[in-house]
């Protein structure tokens, strides 16, 4: 079996304005370093557009009609301080959230090991009807509730290593047994979320925030030490991962110094427990990264190493 790589142009169609970090170039910068030779032996698909009762096991259909509605026919449209819409926005966001959903069709049916849904606006601060933070859908979410759904996945574990903390994850699974969240995240950063005794109302939240300043050492003993025994113990059925690349060291958007071994480090450490406790079913969604060559390098280690699994 191979790894899945799932994308689609609309998400170059979605633009918050000018100058704004979370932009078009993201998705061609990850479309470049995944063009090199290396690449050439994942499987490679389109993200369909998502059906709303899929996103509707997370979000109410009014919060998704709304969003629809809001939509302007040109122009841009604020929808918090540093989130907005264009004409294509909604439907980028539909292939986002669409891409998980098919990532998790084609690990858990077996057609692949493992996927990479390369995809924007990314979703882990949208709540179930609250946007946020360049969120709109939360696709992590959507995916795991469609692994539930569909797949009778018993229990879901989705790990964060994005700069910010998922808040929308948290929030949506935080009276949920049958999904844990874990997150490294810079603290304090936006959204101001993630301390340690944030734990759900059973016990399946985890978070190990991490200081400005930390790298490498620092963010690979908080994943030894908190998380990954956890996830181990929670005996996943399918591991999904938010997948954020700007806890980089050369990120605009967070103080942490990471760099590519890190992830390479961290993915495979996943993809170990995903190998023990649910045959490798692993399904990783892009969330942040704003620097470009950062963002880059980050998703090829990362890629690499899914496809070595």
């Amino acid at each position: 079996m191979t790894t899945l790589l799932i994308s689609h142009p609309a998400c170059l169609a979605h633009d918050m304005g000018e100058g704004h970090p979370e932009r078009p170039d993201r998705i061609r910068a990850v479309d470049r370093a995944l063009e090199r030779e290396v690449f050439q032996m994942l499987a490679r698909d389109v993200a369909p557009r998502a059906e709303i009762a899929a996103i509707a096991r997370v979000h109410p259909v009014d919060y998704i009609e709304a969003l629809r509605s809001a939509t302007p026919a040109q122009g841009h449209v604020a929808i918090d301080q540093d989130t907005s819409m264009n004409p294509g926005t909604f439907e980028a966001a539909l292939r986002s959230a669409g891409g998980a959903i098919f990532a998790v069709d084609e690990v858990m049916t077996r057609k692949v090991r493992n996927a990479f849904v390369a995809t924007r606006p990314p979703g882990h601060h949208a709540e179930m009807a609250t946007p946020m933070g360049f969120c709109f859908f939360n696709n992590a979410a959507v995916a795991a509730r469609h692994a539930r759904a569909v797949y009778g996945a018993e229990r879901v574990a989705i790990m964060d290593f994005d700069v910010h903390h998922g808040n929308g994850t948290q929030h949506i699974f935080w009276s949920d047994p049958n999904v844990m969240y874990t997150s490294t995240h810079e603290m304090p950063n936006y959204p101001g979320t993630g301390a340690i005794g944030e734990r759900g109302e059973h016990d399946q939240i985890v978070n190990a925030p991490l200081r400005a300043g930390d790298g490498g050492d620092t963010f690979r003993e908080a994943m030894e030490v908190a998380i990954l025994p956890r996830i181990d113990d929670f005996a996943p059925d399918l591991v999904i991962i938010s997948a954020g690349f700007d806890a980089h060291r050369r990120d605009p958007l967070g103080n942490l110094n990471l760099v590519e071994a890190d992830y390479v480090w961290a993915t495979r450490k996943l993809m170990e427990i995903a190998q023990k406790r649910c045959g490798g079913r692993v399904v990783s969604v892009l969330e942040g990264g704003y620097d470009l060559e950062g963002l880059s390098r980050s998703v090829a280690a990362h890629v690499t190493t899914l496809m070595e699994g």
